[in-house]
């Protein structure tokens, strides 16, 4: 079965008619998006493909592509009924819907983009110009949020400091060139496709690039809540949380944090303050790194305008200015480690695989691990460093839902703030509602239907606003793997519970707001219209059944005094070896319960400081 086969069925297109054209560039986009997906996750759209046409062969005796429109229609409509294939169709549709939101979109005309500013300078040297083998005073695995704030510490203490990162370095203005599918591929790890195993399965997207993740998400800073504070310092005996409101004071003022302005909200946000008014909720404007912001929607695929202060724009240039060097394409193999050295072993460097499959060493006495919760266990695993019970457990990842509601006058989502309030009023339960939207052609994954079902709800698409919701979870995952992260994670009972209440406080909240509709995502019951349908509709379901994702991985490598529960120590530094320094979400003792990357860098800065003077 050909891809224009079953983009056409799926869409109720056709490329000869001339309101259909942009379906024909449909296939094409496909192929580009399912190229940046690993391999296991292309062969497993492959398999449900085929398995859709095998079926329409099957009961018709032809091929999908030979079937007229109602053809298709009826055939689609008979596999949708039939148990588990709900679960295949949803497989196929998801890449389809996003090349197919990003070409019909683009079939509509654009507002014009501002030139963007030039970047702060950064010292970039991509791996393969790097020597066999070189000498630092400081080895930082990763650039993200915590690796970025380490190195920038230690260059200012005068070390020779060298970051390793495995993704490319992405200016701002090469954002500005491509459209923001385009470069979601290459700006995640896994082109974005990342999973948590488990029951259910999440999604759960990482970044990789210079600058990590801080690259890729919203910009919402939120500061440690002073009860997560408390219980670090309480029951994990977490010495890095001492003096944490004065970093996370200098964390602001380095991302030049403030509360977005009204004017650049869009109505996504605005109907979210709308309805939070209307029902009495607290609710206000989100803390965003984002001074300037324009509202083009694309933080997730890296901000357009450089607004968004991700670390290679805030961060980075600082450590770079005081003689740090970044190293990108770097994959750090192991950590070497003397283990003959008086006291203990200690680490003498890293091993790195470069792009093309070579090899170099850099020694160094002090190796900073930040190459992020997901990653950073099984780094040690492979450098003979993962030996603690507790290396890559106590996995909290923010599982979050997302509704739709559909209103009777455009909102154009993509048009504003992507993360723009937040809905703080059922925080005490351990709930953040956030107004969400997604980049531009990106936002048609929650649509109901096939064929010209499908079709309606694609035109659409401009009368949708959204919310996504995460939840407070307890630390129930765990990192396996040593040459690549496996992730399982299993949602507890009470947090299920807890996503069931956000999926129906969000869709009070719109329907608050005046939607006429709520899309919940759930394939079995799509829609409701009132709070009560919403309300019954809930009661019928099994968490099972919505589609969730995950965010935010943390808590890996805690850092704590107890030697039998913290694989880092106090101050976090790695147990059993000397020389290791542990400075990412790994470190954070138990979920954050808001955005992370402020307490990330905060006590990224923490321990950084702690290694100088130590």
């Amino acid at each position: 079965m050909t891809a224009e086969a079953l983009v056409h069925a799926l869409l109720a297109t056709d490329p000869r008619a001339a309101a259909d054209a942009w379906a024909g560039r449909v296939p094409d986009r496909l192929g580009s998006v399912l190229a940046t997906l690993p391999a296991p996750a292309r062969a497993g759209f492959r398999a449900a493909a085929a398995g859709v046409g095998a079926y329409a062969l099957a009961r018709t005796g032809r091929r999908l592509g030979a079937l007229g429109p109602a053809g298709r229609e009826d055939l689609l409509r008979a596999l949708a009924g039939h148990p588990g294939a709900a679960a295949l169709l949803d497989l196929v549709k998801v890449p389809v819907l996003l090349a197919a939101g990003t070409e019909h979109l683009g079939s509509r005309p654009a507002r014009p983009a501002p030139a963007a500013p030039p970047d702060p300078p950064l010292d970039c040297v991509p791996a393969e110009e790097w020597p066999a083998r070189t000498t630092a005073d400081a080895v930082v695995v990763g650039s993200g949020a915590g690796g970025a704030v380490a190195a920038r510490t230690l260059a200012r203490a005068g070390l020779r400091t060298l970051v390793l990162e495995e993704g490319r370095h992405h200016t701002t203005a090469s954002f500005g060139r491509r459209a923001p599918l385009d470069r979601f591929g290459e700006l995640y790890r896994d082109g974005g496709a990342g999973l948590a195993l488990g029951r259910p399965p999440l999604l759960l997207p990482t970044g990789r690039a210079v600058g990590g993740t801080t690259v890729v998400n919203s910009g919402t800073c939120y500061r440690t809540p002073p009860e997560v504070q408390s219980r670090w310092r309480r029951d994990h005996g977490c010495d890095l949380v001492d003096g944490l409101d004065d970093r996370l004071d200098e964390v602001e003022r380095t991302l030049r944090v403030a509360t977005q302005p009204l004017d650049v909200l869009g109505r996504n946000g605005l109907l979210a303050l709308a309805g939070a008014a209307e029902l009495g909720w607290r609710a206000a404007p989100l803390r965003r790194n984002a001074p300037g912001c324009r509202g083009s929607c694309q933080c997730v695929v890296g901000c357009p305008a450089g607004a968004k202060q991700s670390v290679q724009l805030s961060v980075l240039p600082d450590a770079c200015a005081a003689g740090a060097r970044i190293l990108t394409g770097a994959r750090v193999l192991r950590i070497l480690v003397d283990p003959d050295r008086p006291g203990g072993p200690r680490a003498a460097g890293v091993r790195v695989r470069r792009a093309g499959g070579s090899e170099f060493e850099v020694l160094a006495p002090l190796v900073v691990v930040a190459a992020g919760a997901l990653e950073s266990p099984p780094l040690l695993r492979r450098s003979g460093l993962g030996g603690h019970p507790r290396t890559g457990r106590n996995l909290s990842v923010h599982p979050a839902a997302s509704v739709a509601g559909r209103f009777a006058q455009p909102v154009t989502a993509w048009e504003g703030v992507l993360q723009s309030v937040g809905v703080e009023e059922l925080r005490g339960a351990g709930i953040l509602i956030e107004a969400t939207a997604t980049p531009p052609g990106m936002g048609s994954l929650v649509l109901p239907g096939l064929g010209a079902e499908l079709r309606r709800e694609l035109a659409g698409a401009d009368r949708l606003a959204s919310l996504g919701a995460m939840i407070a979870d307890r630390p129930a995952g765990r990192v396996l793997g040593r040459q690549r992260a496996l992730v399982r994670y299993d949602l507890t009972p009470r947090d299920a519970g807890r996503l069931l209440t956000a999926v129906r406080a969000m869709g009070d909240l719109l329907f608050a707001a005046g939607a006429q509709q709520v899309l919940t995502g759930i394939t079995a019951a799509p829609r409701a219209s009132s709070p009560a349908e919403l309300a019954d509709l809930l009661a019928r379901v099994t968490i099972r059944q919505l589609h969730l994702s995950a965010f935010h991985p943390t808590g890996t490598l805690a850092a704590g005094a107890d030697p039998q529960r913290h694989p880092a120590d106090p101050v976090g530094r790695l147990r059993g070896v000397q020389g290791v320094l542990v400075a990412d979400a790994s470190l954070l003792p138990s979920c954050p319960e808001v955005n992370p990357q402020l307490s990330i860098m905060a006590l990224a800065s923490a321990a950084a400081e702690g290694a100088v003077v130590d």
